[in-house]
């Protein structure tokens, strides 16, 4: 600190202070013109590093919370919209780390006005994040696609959390020059009239020197604590948004309500802890930005509920009889009254009920030529499959395994569905074990006394992430382990002509796990709707679906099995031997090239 003086000609000397006898030696001051008006005034207590630091952490940790909540919510909601989560996961979090980047150059221009700018990238992130679902899921009812709205959401998302711990080191550091300052002044003041004059330029020197080192020191601390902070929130989020906000809010007004709590840590933060540093015009400005935030965020929470009507509506059309969330997923069942019901899982058409007799009875009844006591069948929540099974008197067992027991309560309850499956699971014979199969069968196959004679995978397509795994030669490798020596094993296996790659992968894949395999197809779907477990073509503007069901039959050993019917298979409506034949050479012509198999650590399907 530079000590008052009075500038004086360069002719006179300046007189050292004349002490008196009995009174101490008091510093001179400057008087006249020159005199300060503000020496009068008594200082501005500085606001502590302590007060500031703690506050900051913990609107730091908050705010952490939130932005692996949207990041969370953004992967969530691409993959059940768009589907394939290994991609969605990719593209999102690759876009945000890149924009987290651009965010943090871009907050070099804020960090003049660190306090308004950090109130307003808090306020334009809650309203972004907070409405992120809502926008993509609109997109998704009435435009049919939303998959780049999602890369514009991950970039606006990415560059406003990267913005907000550069413009918080800005904050901190000026809270703590302040203080420094301050104290630097308070003490400047020499404690006595005497000295030698190198001995108070030494000891300026080291004042000036203890401060720098000091600010290095808590420079290299805040750092340290804003990115604990940081990486505590995030894990307090990330376990929040699959264990607290989806099971009780859901994806939309989980979203929102994570909005309203980052503008007001953000909008708190702020307009409390660092309202000196805010004019009277910022101050009021970001007031009214805050409220409004608020207010459009708790408008969209009130209204939610019919927002999400009105968008099941736009995507299942206005015959939505069924709507649950069940722990796993979403399952929506339509039709009238006196039709037939259509099943979706997670927006995936499970179910065509007009048609899927045809499916289903491609599915089983080959699969039962031959000995079929006992018989598993892996899926088939909706009944169907059992139903098929059940037609034969010879049939003494029937286990199903399925993941989600919402959809088996639905199948068992709902009018519609219960007639379509000719109540199948109130048949003693069947058994409802409600397990993940990869794992059951896993922890099964060495404990299982019986073998099974007819194993059925009615499984969504492998193309669907979450199902690869139960296409893997691993899974493959434990089905073969429960199935007696003479036993079937029926896979669907997704569409011939349409995903021809995925067919024939899902084929050599059983014949690297110890299967000879028989292709077949089925088609002449009903016009309309979609020709399997799989979602709808919403993009090109119809609601139509893969042309043909692709199949595989398969058995233990080298051998392909003989296709065709059992003797005493019931009387179907789309099957016989004519058409069997028919299905194998349909679905021969398709075949391609030789593929390598799918495994656990190597997925294909996605090639």
């Amino acid at each position: 600190m530079i000590e008052p003086t009075v500038t004086m000609p360069p002719t006179r000397v300046r007189q050292p202070p004349v002490r008196r006898r009995g009174r101490p030696l008091r510093p001179s001051r400057p008087t006249g013109p020159f005199r300060s008006r503000r020496s009068s005034r008594p200082p501005r207590s500085p606001r502590s590093a302590d007060g500031v630091r703690f506050p900051v952490l913990a609107v730091v940790f908050v705010c952490a919370a939130c932005g692996l909540v949207y990041e969370l919510e953004l992967v969530a909601l691409a993959s059940y919209l768009i589907g394939d989560s290994v991609t969605q996961a990719s593209v999102v979090l690759s876009v945000m780390v890149f924009a987290m980047g651009v965010g943090s150059l871009l907050a070099k221009r804020l960090r003049c006005r660190a306090a308004v700018g950090f109130g307003m990238v808090e306020a334009g992130l809650a309203l972004i994040g907070g409405c992120s679902a809502l926008a993509l899921y609109a997109a998704f009812a009435w435009l049919g696609e939303s998959r780049y709205l999602v890369v514009a959401f991950s970039l606006a998302i990415g560059v406003l959390i990267g913005a907000e711990i550069p413009l918080l080191m800005s904050l901190i550091q000026r809270a703590r020059g302040a203080g420094a300052a301050s104290g630097a002044g308070a003490g400047s003041l020499p404690a006595s009239g005497t000295g030698s004059g190198v001995g108070a330029g030494a000891a300026k020197r080291a004042r000036r020197q203890a401060p720098a080192a000091a600010e290095q020191d808590d420079a290299a601390g805040t750092v340290a604590d804003l990115f604990a902070a940081d990486y505590v929130g995030a894990l307090v989020g990330g376990l929040a948004f699959p264990f607290l906000l989806l099971p009780w809010l859901g994806q939309l007004t989980g979203a929102l309500v994570t909005g309203a709590v980052n503008v007001i840590a953000g909008g708190g933060l702020v307009l409390w802890v660092f309202r000196r540093d805010l004019t009277s015009r910022s101050r009021a400005l970001l007031i009214a930005v805050n409220i409004s935030v608020l207010a459009v965020l708790a408008t969209a929470t009130v209204l939610v509920d019919d927002f999400e009507e009105a968008a099941r509506r736009a995507v299942y059309g206005e015959q939505v009889r069924v709507a649950v969330h069940t722990e796993l997923q979403e399952v929506v069942v339509t039709g009238g009254r006196e039709g037939p019901p259509d099943l979706f899982l997670d927006g995936r058409l499970r179910v065509a009920g007009q048609d899927e007799y045809r499916y289903h009875e491609a599915l089983v009844h080959p699969a039962m030529n031959g000995p079929h006591e006992r018989v598993l069948i892996v899926g088939g929540g909706d009944g169907l499959a059992a139903r098929e099974v059940l037609r034969y008197p010879g049939v003494s067992s029937v286990t199903v395994v399925e993941l989600d027991p919402g959809v088996v309560r639905l199948a068992r309850t709902d009018p519609a569905l219960a007639t379509l499956n000719a109540q199948a699971f109130r048949d003693p014979r069947v058994r409802v074990v409600y397990a993940d199969a990869f794992n059951w069968l896993r922890g099964t196959a060495d404990r299982v006394q019986e073998r099974y004679d007819v194993v059925i995978s009615d499984l969504p397509d492998p193309g669907i992430t979450p199902s690869t795994k139960l296409y893997s030669q691993e899974f493959h490798g434990l089905v073969a382990r429960v199935l007696t020596p003479s036993g079937r094993f029926a896979v669907h296996a997704g569409s011939v002509t349409d995903r021809a790659h995925t067919y024939w992968t899902v084929d050599a894949t059983l014949r690297a796990a110890g299967f000879g395999t028989r292709p077949y197809s089925a088609s002449g779907r009903t016009p309309g709707f979609a020709a399997g477990p799989d979602r709808a073509d919403r993009t090109g503007g119809t609601e139509q679906g893969p042309g043909d069901w692709g199949f595989l039959l398969a058995v233990p050993g080298v051998r392909p099995p003989a296709l065709g019917l059992a003797p005493d298979a019931p009387r179907l409506r789309s099957l016989g031997p004519g058409t069997l034949a028919a299905a194998a050479r349909r679905a021969e012509r398709a075949r391609g090239p030789e593929l390598p198999p799918s495994t656990l650590v190597h997925p294909r399907y996605g090639d």
